[in-house]
């Protein structure tokens, strides 16, 4: 492994270890997640530019008006998605980077993630592909339609703000499974869906910023 994925410095595994322990001190109580982000080495996920702060809790950019969400952001939206159980399979809409994508694998058994920005897909398939991240797939697709062909998913996991829950997305989680997703055109709150053997329940959790959901593929 080379010295940019190993560490060395600021992006070295006692980098991480510290990142662990703030997650900690923010509230991130899910010893599966701590893990995984302990795990997944974010540095590579950036521009090389940008690695020394990598393990930050702030967002930074990855090019095409895009970015990777902070660590904490990350977890609690890990955590939540997870809920103290198993997941079996899950779908990420926005695979941007791949780094959330690369934590998933850590906390599911099956991860499939979707991207409308054709030159992002092709980034993050080297990284995983670097990271030998087995059990994700990542695909050049619209995110509001969903993966019909896997469905149903365990989990289902945004990486961008919807203005309302596609009606192809909530059909594809399966009984029992959860939906984490940022909602909002002006303020944004994290929200949980829940499908149950009735129907869906929804929760409004605290404030978020993300990038909008958009229609298609770039």
């Amino acid at each position: 492994m080379s010295a940019r994925y190993s560490g060395i410095g600021m992006t070295s595994q006692r980098t991480r270890a510290r990142m662990v322990e703030r997650l900690r001190g923010q509230g991130i109580t899910d010893e599966v997640v701590l893990a995984a982000m302990g795990t997944v080495p974010r540095h590579i996920f950036v521009d090389e530019a940008l690695a020394s702060r990598a393990y930050d809790d702030v967002s930074l950019p990855i090019g095409f008006g895009q970015t990777i969400s902070n660590p904490y952001i990350v977890a609690r939206m890990a955590e939540l998605l997870r809920a103290g159980g198993a997941l079996g399979r899950v779908l990420e809409i926005g695979t941007g980077c791949g780094y959330q994508a690369a934590v998933l694998a850590c906390v599911a058994r099956e991860v499939y993630s979707l991207e409308r920005i054709a030159p992002l897909i092709s980034k993050a398939r080297v990284r995983l592909r670097e990271l030998r991240v087995a059990n994700a797939r990542v695909k050049h697709a619209d995110g509001n339609l969903g993966l019909p062909e896997v469905a149903p998913f365990d989990g289902i996991i945004f990486a961008a703000a919807a203005t309302h829950i596609p009606q192809e997305l909530l059909q594809q989680l399966a009984v029992g499974g959860r939906m984490v997703l940022p909602m909002g055109s002006g303020e944004q709150r994290l929200t949980v869906v829940e499908r149950g053997p009735q129907g869906y329940t929804e929760s409004t959790l605290e404030p978020v910023r993300f990038v909008p959901l958009l229609l298609g593929v770039a």
